[in-house]
């Protein structure tokens, strides 16, 4: 009998990406689906990055690269953190990877042992608890709800540590929520993780840039956490490079080691020309990534304010990132008389089947009250989308 590994077997496809493929089935029999499930730039990415990777293939970067990235790539990576983050780290202490979701992974691999608990705060990245699954070890998952602005208190971390916790994830900003910890609360935290002898924290900061509060803070520079963080990063998001596929980690030269020996059994250095872009975008000038936090930013200021205006739907303001996270249960039990909406699942179907708009359930987030909506698409679009949304909504009762 045909049967897939119990590894497999453990594992949950991926809701965002279910969710942006049935929408796109659906486009592709005519019918016209505003796309706002998957969490990409709708921005190219800028012309000196992909004049940086013109010149590197014309330059014959057309062969392996070294496991960790190219020894450029990282020297930027360090010039970077610490002239925007305040950050010492050697080249040593950093490892590229094809893309910020590897590190996370490598990470995760890299740390935890069977049976081994990661806290993981909801909502949360829908690949986070896989990963750890993945690992073998046991994701525990604390709960930060629409109330607490979706972030997690100390008393919460220091409740949900045992003498099996390895390690804590935590991503500001947020995805899905957008939230963002502030210097304050994060060292909160830190006192808490300080306490607690071989806990460390996986530090997701792939939505730096897109921040609506001024500086960015990471949990690494709270004093004795560098130790403790692995810092993950890349250029998908404020660069607008998704494809390209380039994250990094920033960590300690043991666990960069160990990722290191992992990845260079599994797939090796990333692409050679990605990373010479890679350079260009922390080398060059960083205007680009200014225009496009000013766009998000006013694209966050119409879809807050659009979903606001939608009788049931409750609403923060995100802080970062490009994503709404709207507490949607005040329709659970409601019908529009052919399909009554029991959770989140139905819900975001409910938008595609009746209002063509695709958005993902909060329940693979770990939140079944919420949806996730990403505005990374054009104003025109935001507009349309929440007016098909709000036109829908009216026909449940």
């Amino acid at each position: 009998m045909a049967q897939l590994s119990d590894r497999l077997n453990r594992l949950a496809p991926s809701a965002t990406l279910a969710m942006s493929q049935k929408s796109e089935e659906m486009k592709a029999q005519g019918i016209d689906v505003i796309n706002m499930s998957v969490g990409e730039p709708d921005f190219n990415t800028p012309d000196h990055i992909k004049a940086a990777a013109k010149q590197a293939i014309d330059d014959n970067y057309s062969r392996y690269s070294p496991v960790p990235g190219y020894m450029d790539l990282r020297e930027a990576i360090v010039a970077k953190l610490k002239n925007e983050n305040g950050l010492d780290y050697t080249v040593g202490e950093v490892l590229v990877s094809n893309g910020a979701k590897q590190s996370v992974c490598n990470t995760v691999m890299a740390l935890v042992n069977d049976g081994e608990e990661v806290i993981i705060p909801a909502p949360y990245w829908v690949s986070y608890p896989q990963m750890v699954k993945l690992a073998g070890g046991v994701p525990v998952i604390v709960e930060a709800g629409f109330d607490q602005n979706f972030k997690i208190t100390p008393e919460q971390l220091e409740a949900a540590i045992t003498s099996k916790t390895r390690l804590l994830i935590l991503c500001s900003p947020s995805n899905p929520t957008g939230s963002v910890y502030s210097k304050e609360e994060l060292e909160g935290l830190a006192g808490v993780i300080m306490r607690h002898e071989g806990l460390y924290v996986l530090a997701d900061e792939i939505y730096e840039h897109i921040n609506y509060i001024g500086r960015h803070n990471s949990i690494a520079h709270v004093p004795g956490m560098k130790e403790r963080t692995i810092l993950v990063n890349g250029v998908s998001k404020a660069y607008a490079m998704t494809g390209w596929r380039i994250g990094y980690i920033a960590a300690p030269e043991w666990i960069v080691k160990g990722c290191n020996k992992l990845q260079g059994q599994y797939t090796s250095g990333p692409c050679s020309i990605s990373q010479k872009a890679a350079v260009a975008a922390y080398t060059g000038s960083q205007d680009c990534v200014e225009q496009m936090r000013r766009a998000f930013e006013r694209r966050r200021d119409l879809i807050v304010s659009l979903a606001k205006d939608i009788p049931g739907l409750e609403v923060n303001v995100p802080e970062g990132a490009f994503y709404l996270f709207p507490k949607c249960s005040s329709f659970f039990g409601k019908s529009d008389g052919k399909r009554t909406i029991s959770n989140s699942t139905d819900f975001a179907l409910y938008l595609l089947e009746v209002g063509h708009v695709a958005t993902v359930a909060g329940d693979a987030f770990g939140d079944p009250e919420c949806f996730r909506m990403s505005y990374a698409t054009s104003d025109d679009n935001i507009r349309e989308a929440m007016s098909r949304i709000k036109d829908a909504l009216a026909l449940l009762k």
